[in-house]
């Protein structure tokens, strides 16, 4: 690694901390031996903050075989040790909290607002939360089901699990996919996206201090077309969890395949985000804006098309336009900034190219631009609101994955539960209305893996996440995840010690 003489030591001191390398391997921090080198850029100036060495398919193979020696140990740890381990976990995480949320603003551009107040906290609690889950894997009953036979069911740990994790929410999507692998009793080798490691190394380092066994936690540091492959296809990996685009996620699927593993998919989303002509609607615009702009809209359940009843309509467009026009684009390190800039200059251009093309068929009423003067350096972009698109358009039918809203006006509460429909994605969705019938219908009919009444983004880690149809399959969060990460068997007990010869006699008679 270099210092390349542009990284800001108050904001987060990384080349400091990963002199060592950006690959965590059996309890410590060691290079990528692939022979190539990436570099970790502040979206917000587009300065590098340090270059490290990718990993390569050897320190994959390293990194589970790791796993592979650590499993017999954790997986024979009983729920109240693995329990007691992830308590000191919480604790650790606790205590370095600050340098989680400077490490994330830098590396992802997020106001350092958000990831104080949303990002480390969600992180923390979803540690003290499968903590205590740890402890309540079985709950399985016991019985004569079958004459002179007791059965159970034993809920058992999968062996080592491959995740790899977008670069969207690096530290929660850790977080989300290594709490519950690890204390269901699996080991777990991660992959963060190249463009964001950082938080995910301290989250390892921070297991380690805490006394969680070498090798239950690795972190290998790659591109997906090598580190990810190696990983997806190893046939010492017992399931693979991926959470990225529905494009990647098919290939992952189709790697796996191969050998035959255990698949767990959080894939893209497109949410609706349906206001009926009863809501509120200061409450709807309001939630529009805070719902479409977190994380500048780089969020998979992030609002991206309002359907709007047509009394309201205009008067939505009106009012949430003037409401995206007060948001403060900014440093995220400032207290002032209420929005950073996307993950980089590509996303950047590639969320302009959606508005641009839209214009030919749409109204684009307020952003639809990059911020010119200092911001021009980093990779910011306006708050944007589209109006009066096509159903069957670009805009509303794609990932556009940036700050952009798009407003469509409907009719009949059925055509407008219809069109909320009408995208092959099924991750979250909203509905506004004070009328209790018709929120409850829109929870029964809008297809999607979480519909959020009269508000939207909230998550908390005692209920599940995850989507329908073409946004994947399987839970993140709850204890519904330890069904991703276990699995079940069947134990039978002849309770006379002659059944079997009983059945011997059934099938093949007196001999």
């Amino acid at each position: 690694m270099h210092n390349p003489g542009t990284a800001t030591p108050d904001r987060f001191p990384a080349e400091e901390r990963f002199a060592q390398g950006a690959q965590y391997i059996a309890g410590r921090l060691t290079r990528g031996t692939s022979g190539r080198t990436h570099a970790v850029v502040d979206p917000a100036s587009g300065e590098e903050v340090l270059s490290y060495e990718l990993a390569g398919t050897a320190d994959v193979d390293r990194a589970v075989a790791a796993a592979r020696a650590a499993f017999p140990g954790w997986a024979g740890a009983t729920p109240g040790e693995r329990s007691d381990a992830l308590h000191r976990f919480a604790a650790v995480l606790a205590d370095r909290a600050e340098d989680f949320a400077r490490a994330e603003s830098l590396q992802c551009g997020k106001p350092l607002k958000l990831t104080r107040e949303f990002d480390v906290p969600g992180t923390i609690d979803n540690a003290a939360f499968f903590a205590g889950a740890a402890r309540h894997l079985q709950g399985q009953s016991a019985g004569e089901y079958s004459g002179d036979h007791t059965s159970y069911v034993r809920r058992e740990p999968i062996g080592v699990v491959g995740s790899i994790a977008p670069w969207n929410y690096p530290l929660q999507m850790a977080a989300w996919k290594i709490l519950p692998a690890v204390a269901a009793g699996n080991t777990i080798v991660l992959k963060p996206a190249e463009l964001t490691p950082l938080t995910s190394l301290l989250f390892a380092q921070a297991a380690t201090d805490a006394g969680i066994p070498d090798g239950v936690i690795n972190i290998v540091t790659g591109t997906g077309r090598v580190a990810g492959e190696r990983l997806v296809g190893h046939p010492d990996v017992a399931m693979t969890s991926f959470t990225g685009s529905t494009a990647v996620g098919k290939r992952v699927a189709e790697v796996a395949t191969a050998t035959v593993k255990r698949l767990h998919l959080e894939l893209g989303g497109k949410a609706p985000f349906v206001v009926f002509d009863d809501a509120d609607l200061e409450a709807a615009a309001h939630g529009a804006v805070a719902g479409s702009l977190i994380n500048t809209g780089q969020d998979c359940t992030a609002a991206t098309r309002a359907y709007v009843q047509r009394p309201l309509y205009e008067a939505f467009v009106e009012r949430t336009a003037a409401l995206m026009e007060t948001v403060r684009l900014g440093d995220p390190f400032a207290a002032g900034t209420d929005l950073g800039p996307l993950i980089s200059h590509v996303q950047r251009d590639r969320v302009a190219g959606f508005v641009d093309r839209a214009r030919a068929y749409a109204r684009v009423v307020t952003g639809g631009e990059a911020p010119e003067g200092e911001l021009a350096k980093g990779a910011y972009y306006r708050p944007t609101l589209i109006a009066d698109a096509a159903q069957d358009s670009e805009v509303v039918q794609a990932e556009i994955f940036g700050p952009v809203l798009v407003v469509l006006p409907f009719d009949t509460d059925d055509e407008g539960l219809a069109l909320a429909n009408d995208t092959p994605y099924g991750l979250a969705a909203s509905a506004w209305s004070r009328d209790v019938y018709r929120a409850n219908r829109a929870t029964r009919e809008i297809k999607a893996g979480c519909v959020w009444i009269n508000d939207h983004i909230p998550i908390i880690s005692e209920m599940p996440h995850g989507g329908y149809k073409s946004s994947g399959y399987g839970k993140d969060m709850s204890a519904y995840s330890f069904e991703e990460y276990t699995q079940l068997k069947h134990v039978m007990f002849d309770n006379t010690a002659v059944a079997a010869k009983d059945w011997h006699r059934t099938v093949f008679g007196d001999r």
